[in-house]
């Protein structure tokens, strides 16, 4: 039974940090991507993992600012999101697949072909 499940959403101010995890159970996964959906707009990749080679992947509109990084022992992807701003606030979502690797994870995650998500937590940044 493969669950994705995050934590850490919440509220902060415009310049603030939050820090997602996405704890993942049921999968050995070769990508894991974080997305994010504000109300009304369709669902954006926002960073991705290649967990095989270690290699990051992020949206133009994160760079700088967001960190994707992998906690092994945790079986773990955390999501540091620092330097917020308004239009961050969406719900994000963790996605992970196991058939594809490398280069593919954000390739993959700018055209949803992941197999298996997480709920979501909400981020308002006011």
């Amino acid at each position: 039974h493969v669950q994705l499940v995050e934590s850490g959403g919440g509220s902060v101010q415009a310049g603030g940090s939050l820090r997602l995890s996405c704890e993942i159970s049921g999968i050995t996964a070769s990508c894991v991507a974080w997305f994010r959906q504000a109300p009304g707009k369709e669902r954006k990749a926002v960073a991705a993992i290649s967990t095989g080679s270690g290699s990051t992947f992020y949206a133009d509109s994160v760079k700088g600012r967001f960190t994707i990084s992998e906690d092994i022992a945790k079986n773990t992807v955390n999501l540091q999101m620092d330097s917020l701003k308004p239009e961050g606030t969406a719900m994000y979502s963790c996605a992970a697949d196991r058939t594809f690797g490398g280069g593919f994870c954000w390739a993959r995650a700018t055209s949803g072909g992941y197999a298996f998500w997480g709920q979501g937590t909400q981020v308002t940044v006011s």
